[in-house]
């Protein structure tokens, strides 16, 4: 009798503490060539943005990040010669 009510007890405590468990495995990247998202510098306001977030324009052939798009539009740009 002692037997089964500690494996009753056992299988509520499983129950109630599975959706925690679950959730902290979903937050874990997937094993192998994962990449982590890293902040980059916008370079009109000088604030840091994640780069999955950050606005990106081509400037002469590189990638730049921007925080937002009217920082991408203030970002001076360069004339190309003839």
């Amino acid at each position: 009798m002692r037997g089964l009510l500690l494996l009753g007890a056992l299988a509520v405590l499983v129950a109630l503490l599975w959706p925690f468990l679950m959730g902290r495995r979903r937050g874990l990247p997937p094993a192998g060539g994962t990449h982590r998202d890293e902040l980059v510098k916008d370079p009109v306001c000088l604030t840091y943005v994640v780069r999955s977030r950050a606005v990106t324009r081509q400037v002469d052939g590189a990638p730049v990040y921007f925080c937002s798009a009217q920082c991408a539009d203030r970002y001076p740009r360069r004339e190309r010669p003839a």
